[in-house]
């Protein structure tokens, strides 16, 4: 009798011609094939197809091979979001190299800290960067690296100071248009070192894979419900998770790619209108620009435009008022550790009947977890065990999935911690599963305040403060008490021409948080944030708390 376990005995081996290693590359060869002739990029003006950005990116790994860098090599990106860094995204790795993009808001320390932590063989930098660069580079006493300029109209290009420099496109007219690239040996291979944000302190480097890579792609297409064709528009910053995927995602789906190098709420709504955009990404911080800007600068649109958010869990009053604009918001959440993101509020058509504020309190729910990951689950702080579905027991979230990263670059310590035990990875963040499974954030671990022994969620205080008319960002954070052991303490960015007193704080939280959660001190000043709009509290309890 023939059985499930000899016939698995008999093909135990895959053959080249059923396991073809999964790679985002493989979607941008289809659809310079099928749909080379439709828009890949726009930008000031120009526009490439799919087929001329395909060619591009063979050129560039051609010559990246000429140049004698070798597989598995780091090549550092320092740039904007501009077409170079979409056809990067796929260009290193067609080399067989690993992409590395740093933040281009971060100190001249944090930079060359990355650069000597990654170790580049080459770097690509933005004209109007070089100045930056050319002093970390002296930080670090590497001046000899070759350095590939993407040209800038309002920087000249300084020679002097690197002299393995050359222009980007010029870099492409040295390599082989006959050359061939080919996917990797095995999915498993390095893609990209991302490094952290650092809303916890130093930036720790992630390594991301070819195979986590695709399904982070294929998973997003379902869950966010695009078509073939969208237009897109690329506010989230390339160096940030590798821009969320979605230079993949619209390989994948032949989407156009809008491109801007900086962004105001003026330069966003514009281009939604000009180039009738029917998707983007965008911090909340993002929202917040959206929704604060002069009515002069903001339009609402008729034809459909789908937002993706992520990052601190946006206040539901914003997400209001960002629906008010004529724009649909999916809340999702991730991590750099988890290719960006991992879970979604996927939308109930029941809750369509609910009035405006109930729907934008459950889509600031994180949800449930996206197709491309396995699972994501809420553990108990204390016995370790899934917690019950009440709304109101805090766990920490862990997940598992085929989007996690291989691990900490040079930190096997750090990477065995986040994998502790090995069926899970640990997050970091707590949250609550509601009767209905969905989860909701209420605070990282190391941001709760725990007061007289009551665990205090310093995201449920904000989102109280963001209640209030004229607030543009707060941050609740511990401070040392001898009777208490801590209580919480709220640091509020006001808008111009907003005027609040300590007292008037206190008394809008009175009404809404019980006596213990209530802010004990109330501190006005400019919020320290990370690039993609992440308060960092570890920053304001190191000034508040020396």
């Amino acid at each position: 009798m023939t059985t499930v376990d000899s016939i698995n005995r008999k093909f135990m081996k895959p053959r080249a011609a059923n396991h073809v290693p999964l790679s985002p590359l493989s979607f941008i060869k289809r659809t310079a094939a099928v749909y080379g002739n439709k828009p890949a990029t726009t930008y000031n003006g120009k526009t490439r197809t799919w087929s001329e950005v395909y060619t591009r990116c063979c050129l560039f790994a051609s010559a990246i091979k000429k140049s004698g860098v070798e597989r598995g090599e780091v090549i550092t990106v320092l740039a904007f979001n501009t077409p170079e860094m979409v056809e990067l995204q796929f260009a290193v790795a067609m080399a067989g190299c690993v992409l590395n993009t740093i933040n281009t808001r971060l100190d001249t320390d944090t930079i060359a800290g990355i650069i000597a932590h990654a170790e580049p063989a080459v770097i690509v930098v933005d004209a109007e960067l070089t100045a930056q660069l050319e002093l970390a580079l002296t930080e670090i006493n590497t001046s000899e690296k070759q350095l590939i300029v993407i040209p800038c109209p309002d920087h000249e290009v300084s020679r002097h100071q690197f002299p393995k420099e050359v222009l980007y496109d010029d870099f492409l007219e040295s390599g082989d248009p006959d050359d061939s690239w080919s996917l990797p040996e095995s999915e498993w291979e390095a893609y990209g070192l991302n490094y952290t944000s650092g809303t916890g302190g130093t930036p720790k480097g992630v390594v991301i894979h070819h195979r986590g890579a695709y399904l982070m792609a294929l998973g997003t297409v379902p869950a966010w419900g695009v078509p073939q064709h969208p237009v897109y528009l690329y506010t989230v910053p390339m160096f940030h998770c590798n821009g969320w995927g979605h230079a993949w995602l619209n390989a994948l789906v032949a989407g156009s790619i809008i491109c801007i190098k900086k962004i105001s709420a003026k330069i966003i709504f514009d281009a939604i209108s000009k180039y009738r955009v029917t998707h983007f990404g965008g911090a909340p911080v993002v929202l917040g620009l959206l929704i604060n800007a002069p009515e002069i600068d903001q339009k609402t649109f008729e034809h459909s435009v789908q937002v993706m958010t992520a990052g601190a869990p946006p206040p539901p009053a914003v997400l209001e008022k960002v629906e008010q604009l004529g724009m649909e918001v999916m809340q999702v959440y991730g991590l750099t550790e988890t290719f960006g993101h991992i879970m979604h509020c996927a939308w109930d058509t029941e809750w369509n009947n609910l009035d405006f504020v109930e729907q934008a309190t459950i889509k600031a729910r994180q949800g449930v977890q996206f197709t491309h990951t396995e699972e994501t689950e809420v553990l108990g702080l204390a016995d370790n065990q899934p917690v019950p579905h009440d709304g109101k027991t805090q766990g920490e979230i862990v997940v598992r999935s085929n989007t996690l990263m291989k691990g900490y670059h040079k930190d096997e310590a750090a990477t065995e911690a986040v994998f502790e035990g090995g069926k899970f990875f640990r997050t970091g963040d707590i949250a609550v599963r509601h009767p209905d499974g969905y989860i909701e954030i209420k605070d990282r671990l190391k941001d709760v305040i725990i007061s007289g022994g009551e665990n205090i969620s310093s995201v449920e205080v904000e989102n109280v403060l963001y209640r209030l008319p004229g607030v543009e960002c707060a941050a609740v954070i511990a401070k040392p008490s001898e009777k208490w052991g801590e209580v919480p303490v709220a640091v509020i960015e006001l808008k111009t021409d907003t005027e609040y007193s300590e007292t008037d704080i206190l008394d809008h939280c009175r009404r809404s948080l019980a006596g213990f959660k209530t802010p004990k001190e109330v501190i006005f000043r400019e919020i320290p944030k990370t690039a993609t709009g992440k308060v960092q509290k570890f920053v304001l309890r190191q000034e508040l708390n020396p």
